[in-house]
């Protein structure tokens, strides 16, 4: 009896959110974000979603919605809030408004931030609301949507999604999720969906569909871009275009990795990212950190951020790690910087590229180099 009743009230639910058609290991991250509303917190729950573009952080906000929604009277999705804050001029009052409009049910006009804040505080405060919001980059949005924990009712849940750590510890979130790249086995499944619509690879396809997998390290967003482009193609199409990805990167999967290097404000965070892509992969966070400094690259801070903002990783022992993907975001920057000319980059990091300037003395701006080992 209560399995039909489940059943009727899916069918009846128009709140419901639309979500990955393949939904490969969210079962598991679903459950993770849950368990954090099940625990004992005081009046309103916070959690954030926190990981690198790419890895599913909005998909597992929707499906977290869609499973417990039906617990709240009152509830609201606000997504691609960073877009919203880049193309609207009314930024955070049009963010308020749609806060305030969907847990209303009814249009709601604002003229001020302040004016928004004093009505959310107002309207919301005996209401128990489960609100996601979705792509947050600026503490501000934060500030004026759920800025203070008196805004809501008892019972409250809030789920925040975001490329930046940082964010989340300055709202005092009551847990971090951090989102973790898919492991072989979830990553050749959700491939094969995208690709063949079977959990597996056709057989004669196996081999080449693991090193396409293995090219995109984890990421759905890039096993499913890639997955979808190669299906329905020949084996030495599939072979062409992944010889061609390690040379030129994907730019639907590259457009949505460097959003994050965009969003970074200060040069020299972009420049110690860039030189982590050509230099220090896998060596001493400190040994870098020394390097950088001397070149007045203030990386003690700099590295941070870029922890803190996704771009970079600590590994073990202390050493610094990156998606391959971010990595070659980061080259890839560095090529069109310089019209693919050589000796106009500001970076070489191949043998080749390096012997290649040094001995027909093509280089026309300074460069660093590194010979890999």
């Amino acid at each position: 009896m209560g399995e039909i009743v489940e059943v009727v009230l899916k069918k009846l639910d128009n709140a419901s959110m639309s979500i990955t058609e393949f939904p490969v290991g969210l079962e598991s991250r679903i459950q993770e974000v849950i368990g954090f509303t099940k625990r004992e917190f005081s009046t309103v729950c916070i959690i954030g979603i926190w990981g690198m573009g790419g890895l599913g952080k909005t998909t597992t906000a929707k499906a977290t919605f869609n499973r417990i929604h039906r617990r709240f009277t009152d509830k609201c999705f606000i997504e691609d809030i960073r877009e919203v804050c880049e193309t609207d001029r009314r930024g955070h009052v049009h963010l308020q408004e749609q806060l305030l409009s969907g847990i209303l049910k009814a249009k709601v006009n604002i003229t001020s931030v302040g004016m928004g804040r004093d009505m959310l505080e107002n309207k919301l405060s005996v209401r128990k609301a489960l609100i996601v919001l979705d792509d947050v980059n600026e503490f501000g949005q934060l500030k004026d949507l759920c800025g203070n924990r008196k805004w809501f009712g008892h019972g409250s849940v809030i789920i925040i999604t975001t490329r930046d750590v940082r964010l989340l510890k300055k709202l005092k979130v009551d847990y971090v999720y951090k989102i973790e790249e898919m492991n072989e086995n979830e990553s050749l499944e959700l491939f094969s969906w995208h690709a063949f619509r079977e959990e597996k690879p056709k057989e004669d396809f196996n081999e080449v569909a693991r090193s396409v997998v293995g090219y995109c390290g984890g990421l759905p967003l890039a096993l499913e871009v890639l997955g979808s482009y190669l299906s329905e193609r020949t084996k030495k199409e599939w072979k062409s275009v992944l010889s061609k990805l390690k040379k030129i990167p994907n730019n639907q999967v590259q457009e949505k990795l460097r959003i994050s290097f965009d969003g970074l404000r200060d040069q020299m965070e972009k420049d110690i990212f860039l030189d982590v892509c050509c230099f220090f992969i896998g060596k001493d966070r400190g040994y870098v950190t020394d390097i950088l400094n001397g070149c007045g690259l203030h990386a003690d801070i700099g590295i941070t951020v870029l922890i803190e903002r996704s771009l970079i990783k600590v590994v073990k022992s202390n050493k610094l790690g990156m998606h391959d993907l971010l990595r070659d975001m980061g080259r890839e920057i560095i090529r069109e910087s310089s019209a693919k000319r050589l000796g106009k980059r500001s970076r070489l990091w191949f043998h080749e590229d390096v012997v290649e300037v040094l001995t027909k003395n093509t280089v026309s701006t300074f460069f660093i180099y590194s010979f890999e080992t």
